[in-house]
């Protein structure tokens, strides 16, 4: 029987796993997390709407049925594109996976342009510990300018920088707005969250500037209408504890005082791309990305399809459709299918702006206001995997956008600074393994 291994649990990677349900394969999908991630849903497990379980159901969960199909924890650390091995880590346990037919789908992170010492303090949006610390930072915030009594922190506690215009940007500047707007005004004594400042910076011209000019203009136009700073031409140049600096386009910079900042700008694939770029001589773009044959393989290996974030090829986006639909083109393939060229079908991009409100570019349809909102709703209901998820979504959406509430307001300070401790512990490790080396060579030196 056939051996295939699928790298990522993310819309590629199951995707693949359950077109190749039927197949007489036997089906190894190897991921480092345990859940699949619905990740254009993020922002609103980091604004207190949706529960991180309705948007990341357990992968194990969704494949139980799946006879031909066995899930592995642990991260993938080396594909030997020679041995036709896959060696991924858990902790201190390293498995080594065989396989006949490889799909990489190991997607893609956030991306901060070479300055990722950002990182510290704008966190990114691309897995579930960024979101559950993002709402920590955000609801925190508040709870912070409730003590404060200078006016001047109180200011910088209530601004929220958002850097990035692009969909996750758009839609994280509105629902913290609504957030402050909406559901928390009467809940403090000391501060008025309505006073809160949103600002969106970007260094573009205009916000969703993949949707065209009618739809980016009646975006930003509503971004203002409910109270967003929209900043554009403005190119971040650092960004630390105080706020974020930025340069504006007649070169003069200026600090926007903040304690918290989102970055949702720019991604780069996964480290996977380049490893596997230098064992078959492919190329790799700016974001990391390799470049693939027309079939969604690896030049002189047929054997290896890469779909989604982490291949390059016509310029497609990196959305859910084009890593769905490249999945299902690479079973398709996989079950004996000939190798042809892969065509993306845009089925159209869509972003929410404010409650019931949203923009839709659909097979070129340009659609704004409440009608869009419908569709964005009724689309991301599809997407979601499983009933009982679609239900306690549909439930929580009810709860917050018909009424003012956030049902999932819960923060911890192990999820706020649960990821700088695990990088101190990482460097205390890393400078620890320096050492114990530099004893060793020493010692090593000495009975030469």
């Amino acid at each position: 029987m056939k051996r295939v291994v699928i790298i990522g649990s993310g819309f590629g990677g199951l995707f693949a796993a359950k077109a190749l349900k039927r197949a007489d394969v036997e089906i190894t999908l190897l991921a480092k997390t345990t859940h699949h991630l619905f990740q254009p849903l993020l922002y609103q497990v980091a604004t207190g709407i949706l529960s991180e379980g309705e948007i990341a159901p357990a992968t194990r969960e969704i494949l139980r049925r799946q006879k031909n199909a066995k899930v592995l924890l642990g991260d993938v650390t080396r594909v030997d594109l020679t041995a036709k091995t896959v060696t991924s880590q858990l902790l201190d346990r390293t498995t080594v996976t065989p396989y006949d037919e490889l799909v990489v789908a190991a997607g893609a992170g956030q991306s901060y342009f070479g300055n990722d010492h950002f990182a510290r303090h704008a966190p990114g949006m691309k897995t579930i510990d960024d979101a559950l610390e993002l709402r920590g930072r955000i609801f925190g915030a508040f709870e912070l300018a409730e003590l404060a009594t200078d006016h001047s922190e109180i200011d910088r506690l209530l601004t929220f920088v958002v850097v990035g215009a692009g969909p996750t940007g758009v839609e994280m500047a509105g629902q913290i707005t609504e957030l402050a707007r909406r559901a928390l005004p009467g809940d403090f004594r000391n501060i008025d969250p309505r006073t809160a400042r949103v600002v969106l910076v970007d260094f573009a011209d205009r916000v969703l500037i993949n949707f065209g000019d009618k739809l980016s203009e009646r975006a930003s136009q509503r971004l203002r209408e409910i109270g967003v700073d929209v900043q554009l031409g403005a190119m971040v140049v650092d960004v630390d504890r105080d706020g974020v600096t930025v340069k504006d386009p007649d070169g003069t910079q200026r600090l926007i005082p903040s304690f918290c900042k989102i970055w949702a700008a720019g991604v780069s694939a996964s480290p996977l791309a380049r490893q596997l770029a230098e064992q078959c001589g492919a190329e790799v773009d700016r974001a990391g990305r390799i470049k693939v044959q027309p079939d969604l393989t690896l030049p002189g290996h047929p054997e290896v399809f890469v779909v989604g974030d982490m291949a390059a090829l016509n310029n497609y986006p990196g959305v859910a459709q084009v890593a769905i639909q490249g999945a299902r083109h690479a079973a398709k393939t996989i079950k004996g299918g000939p190798h042809r060229p892969f065509a993306y079908k845009d089925k159209g991009s869509m972003a929410t702006v404010s409650r019931f409100n949203a923009v839709a570019s659909i097979k070129g349809m340009q659609l704004s206001g409440f009608l869009a909102w419908v569709l964005w709703l009724a689309v991301h209901i599809v997407y979601i995997v499983g009933f009982k998820h679609r239900l306690t979504t549909v439930l929580h959406w009810a709860v917050s956008f018909i009424g003012r509430g956030r049902s999932e307001r819960v923060a911890t300070e192990q999820q706020i600074l649960g990821r700088l401790a695990l990088e101190q512990v990482g460097d205390s490790f890393s400078l620890g393994a320096e050492d114990a080396l530099h004893g060793r060579r020493k010692r090593a030196a000495k009975t030469t």
